[in-house]
C-alpha cells in the first residue's frame, strides 16, 4: 500500500543527503545566482516563495495512497527519542523514556527499506539549498503539502535516528559498533575533546530538529482543523493560505540539517550557520501557534452558536439561555447586584423577563440614563430585571478599571467576566449586535421579543413597556412622532405644542441657509400672523439667536430621529410616518432642511432647497390660506416645487446600527434606493460628527 509513497521517501532521502555532492563532483556553482537570478535567501518574501515553489505542485496523488497520519506518527517517535538521547549523551541530562506519549501508526503500516544513501562532505550554499529544496518538491508534486513535510521529514529522521540509535547500541552491540564506525558516529562519541568542540553545534542542531517537528506538528494541527471546520472558522482560510511558504521553510531547514550532520561527521572543520534557519523556524512556528489558538477560540465559538441555537428552538425557560449565553459550560460565575453592590447567582433571574443591555464599554453616561427610568418602572414588578452584558473581546487592566467605573453607575444587575463571553458569536451574528448599545428583551420562557427595544426606549421610556414589537408598533405609527423627539430640547416647544401653533423646526450644514430661512420665513409669520391670527413660530434646532450652536441640542434631535427610524426600519409596509421620518433623516447631513408642524401633528419635511422656495414665494401662494388651512396650503405648493425640482436623497446608516435592510424604497418617489459604501472621519474634535 505504501511502496510508491516510501519510494518517494528514499528519492528524497538521496537529494537530502546528497545537497552537497555538486561541490564535491566539482560542478561549478555561483553562491549568488539561482536560474541566472541574484538570491538572497532569507530576506525572499512569502510571494517570491510561492514564484519559485507554485510550479511544483499538482496534488494529483490519490487520497488513500499515504497513510500521511501513521507515517508522521513514526517520525514523531524517531525524532523524539532522537532527541532524548541527544540531551543525555551530549548535555549529560537525565531524561525518562516513559515521558514520551508515542501515537502508534496504524497495524497495517509498511516500510521498505531505502538504504542507499550518498553522504556529502562540503556544506552547500544558500543557494544550492534551495535548488535542493525545488529538487526536494518536484519529486513529491503529487502531494499535498503537509505530505511533503512528512515525506522530506521522514527521509531525515531515517538518517537521524539511525545515527543516534547507534550512539546508544555501539558499546553493547558489535554489530552496531561496525555499523556506527561506517557512520563515522565515533567521531562524535568516542572523542572527548571534538565531542566538547561540537556540543553548542549538537544541541543547535537538535534544537532546530525539535522546532521544525513541532512546525510540522502544528500544520497537521491545522490541517486536521480543517477537514471538521473550514466551513464555518474563518481563521482556517487564512492560516492554510500561508501552508505551502511554511512547508518550504521546512525542508530548506530540513536540508540545511542534513548538510550540518554531515560537517559534524567529518574531520574537517567547516563553517554551516543554521542560526538564520533557527529563526525563521522560530518565526513560523510562534505564528503557527497564534493561528491556532484563534482557530481554537473560534471554534469554541461555533460550539458554543450551535449551543445556543438548539437552546433557544428547545428550551422553554430563560435562565439556561443566559447561563449559556455569558458562561462556558464550566465556568458558571455569579452576577453583581447594582441595587445593593453585591454579588448574587444568575439563578435570581429564574423565571423572569430580562432586558439585557448589552454594549462595549464606551457607552456614555447618557446611555446608561436613558434606562434608569426604566428601572425605576420596573422595579416593583417582580417579573422584570435588566442585565448589562459587557462585550469585550479581549480584557485588559485598563479596561477592568473602566467596567468597574461603569457599572457602579448602574442600578440594575451586571455580568462581570474577564473573558470574552461564550455567545458573543450568536449575539453578533442573531441579534445583529455591532458596537452600537442595544436592549434585547427575553420573555419568562427565554423567547426573544424583541431584538432592540432601545431605540424605542430612548423615544418613549415606560410607555413602550413592556417593549415588545406589537406594542412598539402601536406607538410608533402616531403621526405626532415629533412630540417625543423635540419635547425635551427647549421647555418653550411642550407650550406651543399644547397651544396647537403651527411650528417651523429648521437646520442643516450652511449657516448661510439657516439666516436666510430665518429671514424669508420671519415674511410669512409677520402676514400671517397679522391677516389671518395664526400663530407660527420657528425654531433652529440647535442654533442660538446669534448663529451659534448648541450641539447637545442638535446631538439629542438626531439621536431621536435615528431612534424612531430604527424602531420602523423592519416594518412590513411603509406608512406616511416612517416616510417622513426617513425623509428627514436623509436630510441630516444637507445645507438644509425644515419641518412644519401643527401642535405635535407633522404637516410636511423637506429639503432645505425646496422648502426655502416655498417660503420665498409665498405671494404666489397666500392667496389660498382663506379658503385652505395654512398647513393644506402650504403642503400643496410645496408639492408643486416637488414635480418641478428634484434633489437627490441620500440616507446615511452607521455600520454599527445592527441589522438593516437590504433594499430601501426611496421616500420621496419609492424607488429602490441605489446602496453606496461611504468612510468618514471625524477625528474626535467635533463631538457631534464622532458620535454620528
Amino acid at each position: 500500500m505504501f511502496s510508491t509513497a516510501l519510494g518517494v521517501v528514499g528519492q528524497v532521502t538521496s537529494t537530502v543527503t546528497t545537497s552537497a555532492q555538486h561541490l564535491i563532483d566539482g560542478e561549478p556553482i555561483d553562491q549568488h545566482l539561482i536560474d541566472g537570478k541574484p538570491i538572497n535567501l532569507f530576506t525572499m518574501s512569502d510571494s517570491n516563495v510561492l514564484e519559485h515553489i507554485s510550479a511544483t505542485h499538482t496534488h494529483s496523488h490519490p487520497d488513500n495512497s499515504l497513510d500521511v497520519d501513521s507515517l508522521f506518527y513514526t517520525v514523531q517517535n524517531i525524532i523524539k527519542r532522537s532527541a532524548q538521547i541527544v540531551d543525555s549523551t551530549v548535555q549529560g541530562t537525565q531524561v525518562h523514556v516513559e515521558t514520551i506519549e508515542e501515537k502508534p501508526p496504524k497495524s497495517n503500516f509498511s516500510s521498505p527499506l531505502c538504504t542507499l544513501r550518498t553522504i556529502g562532505c562540503e556544506p552547500p550554499g544558500e543557494e544550492i539549498a534551495l535548488k535542493s529544496t525545488l529538487s526536494i518538491l518536484n519529486n513529491l508534486s503529487d502531494y499535498s503539502w503537509d505530505a511533503k513535510a512528512v515525506l522530506t521529514l521522514a527521509a531525515f529522521a531515517l538518517e537521524y535516528g539511525e545515527f543516534w540509535h547507534l550512539v546508544q547500541l555501539q558499546q553493547s552491540d558489535q554489530l552496531a559498533k561496525s555499523l556506527a564506525i561506517l557512520k563515522r558516529v565515533p567521531i562524535i562519541t568516542l572523542n572527548p575533546a571534538n565531542l566538547q568542540k561540537r556540543r553548542h553545534a549538537i544541541v543547535e542542531l537538535n534544537g532546530l530538529i525539535k522546532t521544525t517537528l513541532q512546525v510540522v506538528e502544528n500544520i497537521f494541527e491545522l490541517q486536521d482543523l480543517s477537514t471538521r471546520y473550514f466551513k464555518d472558522v474563518a481563521g482556517l482560510a487564512t492560516a492554510l493560505q500561508e501552508i505551502p511558504v511554511d512547508v518550504f521553510w521546512v525542508i530548506i531547514s530540513i536540508v540545511a540539517c542534513a548538510t550540518k550532520i554531515t560537517i559534524l561527521t567529518s574531520d574537517e572543520d567547516k563553517h554551516h550557520d543554521l542560526t538564520p534557519y533557527a529563526e525563521k523556524i522560530h518565526h513560523i512556528f510562534s505564528k503557527l501557534k497564534i493561528q491556532l489558538v484563534k482557530c481554537k477560540k473560534q471554534i469554541e465559538e461555533l460550539h458554543n452558536f450551535t449551543r445556543l441555537c438548539i437552546l433557544f428552538r428547545s428550551c422553554t425557560a430563560i435562565l439556561p439561555i443566559l447561563k449559556a449565553l455569558v458562561f462556558p459550560k464550566d465556568d458558571l460565575q455569579p452576577i453583581i447586584d447594582g441595587s445593593t453592590k453585591t454579588t448574587v447567582a444568575i439563578d435570581i433571574l429564574r423565571r423572569k423577563n430580562v432586558l439585557l443591555f448589552i454594549s462595549r464599554l464606551d457607552i456614555s453616561e447618557e446611555d446608561i440614563n436613558i434606562l434608569k427610568p426604566i428601572h425605576e418602572g420596573i422595579k416593583n414588578n417582580n417579573l422584570y430585571n435588566i442585565v448589562w452584558i459587557p462585550i469585550v473581546e479581549q480584557w485588559t487592566e485598563e479596561l477592568k478599571k473602566k467596567f468597574e467605573i461603569l457599572r457602579s453607575k448602574m442600578p440594575w444587575y451586571v455580568v462581570q467576566y474577564f473573558s470574552p463571553i461564550a455567545g458573543l458569536r450568536f449575539i453578533k451574528q442573531e441579534w445583529n449586535f455591532k458596537g452600537k448599545p442595544i436592549v434585547v428583551v427575553l420573555n419568562v420562557h427565554g423567547r426573544p421579543i424583541n431584538l432592540n427595544a432601545l431605540d424605542a426606549i430612548r423615544i418613549y421610556g415606560m410607555k413602550a413597556f413592556p417593549f415588545d414589537t406589537i406594542t412598539i408598533d402601536g406607538i410608533t405609527v402616531h403621526p405626532n412622532w415629533i412630540e417625543p423627539i423635540v419635547n425635551n430640547i427647549d421647555p418653550t416647544i411642550p407650550i406651543w405644542i399644547k397651544e396647537e401653533k403651527y411650528i417651523f423646526f429648521y437646520g442643516g450644514k450652511d449657516n448661510d441657509w439657516i439666516q436666510q430661512f430665518r429671514k424669508s420665513a420671519q415674511t410669512v409669520v409677520d402676514p400671517v400672523l397679522k391677516d389671518a391670527k395664526i400663530n407660527i413660530e420657528l425654531f433652529g434646532v440647535g442654533k442660538g439667536s446669534k448663529g451659534g450652536e448648541d450641539l447637545g441640542i442638535i446631538e439629542r434631535f438626531w439621536k431621536g430621529i435615528d431612534s424612531l427610524f430604527f424602531t420602523q426600519i423592519h416594518h412590513q409596509h411603509v406608512d406616511s410616518v416612517s416616510k417622513e421620518v426617513q425623509k428627514l433623516l436623509s436630510y441630516k447631513n444637507e445645507s438644509g432642511w425644515a419641518l412644519l408642524s401643527k401642535g405635535s401633528k407633522v404637516v410636511v419635511t423637506g429639503h432645505g432647497f425646496t422648502i426655502l422656495r416655498v417660503v420665498d414665494e409665498f405671494e404666489k401662494w397666500k392667496g389660498q390660506i382663506k379658503e385652505k388651512a395654512f398647513e393644506t396650503a402650504f403642503k400643496e405648493y410645496h408639492n408643486n416645487v416637488l414635480s418641478i425640482i428634484r434633489h437627490c436623497s441620500r440616507l446615511d446608516i452607521p455600520n454599527d446600527a445592527g441589522k438593516v435592510p437590504e433594499t430601501m424604497p426611496c421616500p420621496e418617489c419609492h424607488r429602490v434606493m441605489k446602496t453606496y459604501t461611504s468612510y468618514k472621519c471625524c477625528h474626535v474634535d467635533d463631538p457631534l460628527e464622532a458620535h454620528h
